[in-house]
């Protein structure tokens, strides 16, 4: 089998190995695929694995050789996947490689804007510290997470392990979530809300000190946070996302951050990805942006890379495995 690998940097920028994926047949990697090489770089490939290198319809046409894609993460919208069906191309992805360290992002960031050790150290190195009358100094209010009510909006696995953090951390869990059941629900011990319930999301919003995002980009779920659920937000609330940046109108939670409505934000995705250098949250007030990396501590990284063969190697034996395609 001819294997072309598009975009491999972001897996894998030196620090994995290709070999098991070399046993499976004739590997092509590319570092990174412009949009016009995408068409000649895949020519003649069986089996494309792809990150974030887009395979639209007009690109699946021009490649008859082509019976699977395999993406390189969980969200597989770089993939035409009408188109791929029509062709009979398979494709798969990786769905929770990352839980672990999702949940640990969100947390990095919550802790920072918490106590904000960044802000601190830097004020050390500057030399404050050194010139300090008293022993000890501290320049932005400092929060105790404990018995803070942590609200959730989507309670799947990543969500659930942003749960179980909190409540070791001492935090209340508030969650909202259409698809989470009763019974999920007591077994946790995660006071949780749907459509069926009595707390909605509205709510959550209100009565939260930290809203963290865990739910699919949808269109019903496009900027999500806007300027009329940011103004239901205590503005003593840190609000964190390490789902999806299309969750958030981005403006509004700009002005939102400079107006002091909001304490502070966690991001680690954006809208547009690469940001522009103009973008309105890049100098926002107490807003705190890490380069989408939640998903990208080696292990998770190494986990990926071994359910990706895994896959395809199911694919080849007949028995195809987290398939996307309908």
């Amino acid at each position: 089998m001819q294997i072309v690998v598009l975009d491999g940097y972001a897996l894998n920028p030196g620090d994995l190995s290709w070999a098991e994926l070399e046993r499976l047949g004739g590997v092509q990697i590319y570092v990174r695929t412009p949009p016009e090489e995408i068409v000649a770089r895949s020519a003649g490939a069986e089996a494309l694995l792809t990150n974030k290198t887009p395979l639209s319809r007009q690109t699946l046409a021009q490649l008859p050789a082509l019976r699977y894609v395999g993406v390189l993460a969980t969200g597989y919208d770089v993939v035409d996947l009408s188109a791929a069906g029509e062709r009979g191309v398979v494709v798969t992805n990786v769905p929770r490689y990352a839980t672990g360290s999702v949940a640990q992002m969100v947390f990095a960031h919550l802790l920072n804007l918490a106590w904000h050790a960044a802000d601190h150290g830097r004020t050390v190195v500057a030399g404050r510290w050194s010139n300090c009358p008293d022993f000890c100094y501290w320049d932005w209010p400092l929060i105790d997470l404990n018995g803070l009510m942590l609200g959730l909006i989507g309670l799947g696995q990543i969500g659930q392990a942003v749960a179980k953090l909190g409540a070791a951390f001492g935090m209340k869990v508030l969650a909202y979530d259409p698809a989470y059941s009763l019974s999920l629900r007591e077994r946790d011990g995660v006071r949780a809300a749907g459509p069926e319930s009595h707390v909605e999301l509205d709510e959550l919003q209100r009565e939260s000190d930290v809203i963290s995002l865990h739910c699919p980009l949808t269109p019903e779920t496009d900027k999500l946070i806007n300027a009329e659920r940011l103004a239901l937000l205590k503005p003593t609330a840190f609000l964190i996302n390490t789902s999806r940046g299309g969750l958030i109108d981005e403006p509004a939670l700009a002005e939102a951050l400079n107006a002091g409505r909001l304490a502070g934000a966690g991001l680690d995705v954006l809208t547009e990805e690469p940001p522009p250098p103009d973008h309105p949250l890049l100098r926002a007030r107490n807003c705190c942006i890490t380069p989408h990396i939640a998903w990208a501590s080696k292990r998770a990284r190494q986990r990926l890379l071994d359910e990706a063969v895994e896959n395809l190697r199911a694919f080849l034996a007949g028995a195809p495995r987290n398939v996307v395609t309908a």
